[in-house]
């Protein structure tokens, strides 16, 4: 799904769950215990009743279906999309309707809908329905962050009767083995509701797209859930024993041995929810454009460069692509990225972060010397652009990262405030 940082599971790829996504996100037309040691002759009584804890967690799910299943959004879109470009030629062509589903959840009483990008990506039309009505509302995209992999939609006349948004988390205080709940459209089967638990809480994986629409994902931190989630599932809720948000379902690990469309194998992922709730005030108010990830304001140093039948591309890497006896001969540190040059008045020029001041080039590349070498981003390691971008995917303007630098053999840390120049396009 991503070449920057690949992720080798056995037999086993990343899949997206929205039944109207790319190929790559699923596509699929609609058409333990301590105990005091007992004498062998005295049975040990259980400390936990089995059949009346099953019960209460019955209650508890049976519980938050009911109150929160009419917060669930049940998302169908249409796609016209050009057949065959020549077919026209030989008497055929045209376009086709491409149709999808997906998943969405009420976060406010305004009926914004909280969904994946890629549900929504390139539709020409949008409806939802909610849960006890048969009938279908148009909708429009408010806001999209395709790098998040999140958008917000909203019905335009859906009676405010219907409305029932669902409450938000607080996804940073999550533990593994804390119950998880997914609702959602399986296979387009609306309104399913599915258990299990939080099977980890700082999976790092690729999600989302490019800024220029590629499928390249920006690595972040996902939550991991057993609880059965499929293509379908795509922007619906994981929520938490007392019925909150606190994630956004969007990929699933499907063994390719299946075949056909992507199905779940026990291991799905989920955006954590507190990186959708940093990013909805800027939904709220894109106007239906796309909002973007933060930008320091760099460029990387190391380039591989490569001929292509488009000209000359360099490709960006980190230091760990070197030799030990080329990064010892330039007196650079083991790992990190390489600082070519600031843009002006950027984060990183306040904060006093530095750019190379020469180049050298070698077979297949150019390095830049003399600058500063990005090696961490609050205390996490860095080795390519896409670690920073890990590092601040989750930011909102405002908020500030530490970096560590070395920079002639001196290592030093630098705050940088993320101002809400760092979060527009091309900054």
């Amino acid at each position: 799904m991503i070449a920057r940082q690949t992720v080798l599971i056995t037999a086993a790829v990343l899949v997206g769950l929205g039944l109207g996504a790319s190929v790559l996100r699923g596509s699929v037309p609609v058409s333990q215990a301590q105990t005091t040691a007992q004498p062998a002759s005295q049975p040990i009584t259980p400390a936990l009743n089995e059949a009346s804890a099953r019960l209460q967690n019955e209650a508890n799910t049976i519980s938050i279906v009911k109150k929160y299943e009419p917060g669930l959004v049940y998302i169908s879109t249409e796609q016209t999309v050009q057949a065959d470009p020549f077919g026209s030629m030989f008497g055929g062509g045209g376009s086709q309707v491409q149709q999808g589903v997906g998943s969405g959840f009420f976060v406010n009483k305004a009926g914004d809908i909280l969904t994946n990008f890629h549900v929504v990506q390139g539709a020409d039309k949008i409806q939802i329905r909610v849960f006890g009505s048969s009938q279908s509302y148009a909708a429009t995209v408010i806001g999209r962050a395709p790098q998040y992999d999140l958008a917000l939609i909203r019905p335009t006349s859906l009676p405010a009767k219907f409305i029932q948004p669902i409450p938000l988390g607080n996804s940073d205080t999550l533990a593994v083995g804390q119950k998880a709940v997914a609702m959602g459209a399986p296979f387009g089967l609306d309104f399913s509701v599915t258990e299990g638990i939080v099977s980890a809480t700082n999976r790092r994986i690729p999600i989302g797209f490019s800024v220029n629409g590629g499928s390249e994902g920006i690595t972040q931190n996902a939550l991991q859930t057993d609880a059965a989630i499929n293509p379908g599932n795509s922007g619906g809720p994981l929520l938490n024993s007392a019925g909150e948000v606190i994630g956004i379902n969007t990929q699933i690990i499907s063994p390719a041995s299946s075949g056909g469309e992507g199905q779940n194998a026990g291991v799905g992922f989920a955006i954590p929810i507190n990186a959708a709730k940093n990013l909805l005030p800027r939904l709220q108010k894109a106007g239906g454009k796309a909002v973007y990830a933060p930008r320091l304001g760099i460029s990387a140093g190391l380039l591989a460069l490569q001929v292509t039948q488009n000209g000359q591309q360099a490709i960006p890497l980190g230091l760990g692509s070197l030799t030990q006896s080329a990064k010892a001969e330039l007196k650079l540190p083991a790992q990190g990225v390489v600082v070519a040059s600031v843009s002006k008045d950027s984060p990183a020029a306040r904060a006093g972060i530095v750019g190379g001041t020469s180049t050298r080039q070698f077979q297949g590349g150019q390095i830049s010397l003399g600058g500063d070498v990005i090696t961490k981003i609050n205390g996490q390691d860095v080795d390519s652009l896409e670690d920073l971008q890990a590092g601040l995917i989750d930011k909102k303007v405002g908020d500030g990262v530490t970096l560590t630098l070395v920079r002639g053999g001196k290592t030093r840390t630098a705050k940088v405030i993320l101002d809400a120049a760092a979060f527009q396009q091309g900054n």
